[in-house]
C-alpha cells in the first residue's frame, strides 16, 4: 500500500475554489482569458483535476478533450447546477419554455 497522497486541483470560481483550498485542494481562480493556462498549470501540478462548467466552456475544444481524455492527471468536469444538463434533453427544453422541474 503506497503512502503518498494524491493532490488535486480546482479550477473555477474564488467562491468554491475557498472552500477546496480548505479540503487540500491547490486551486487556480483565472480571469476570462486566462483559463487555458490555469488548467495547464493545475495538470502539471496535480494527480486529479476539477474544472468548473464555466471554465471548460472557455477553453479551445481541442485541449479540453485532450484533458479528458488522459489518463493522468485524472480531469473531470463539474457540472453547473444552475443550468440543465447537456445530457438531459428533457430538462433543457423545460429551461427554454421558463417551466421548473417539478419535484417527484
Amino acid at each position: 500500500m503506497s503512502t503518498q497522497r494524491a493532490t488535486f486541483a480546482y479550477v473555477g470560481d474564488a467562491l468554491d475554489a475557498a472552500g477546496m483550498r480548505l479540503a487540500g485542494a491547490l486551486v487556480w481562480t483565472p480571469a476570462p482569458g486566462g483559463e487555458a493556462t490555469a488548467v495547464r498549470e493545475a495538470r502539471a501540478a496535480a494527480d486529479v483535476v476539477l474544472l468548473t462548467a464555466v471554465v471548460a466552456e472557455r477553453l479551445p475544444r481541442a485541449e479540453l478533450d485532450a484533458a479528458l481524455q488522459a489518463a493522468r492527471p485524472f480531469t473531470v468536469l463539474i457540472p453547473d447546477a444552475s443550468r440543465p444538463s447537456a445530457a438531459d434533453p428533457a430538462e433543457r427544453v423545460r429551461a427554454q419554455l421558463g417551466l421548473e422541474r417539478q419535484a417527484p
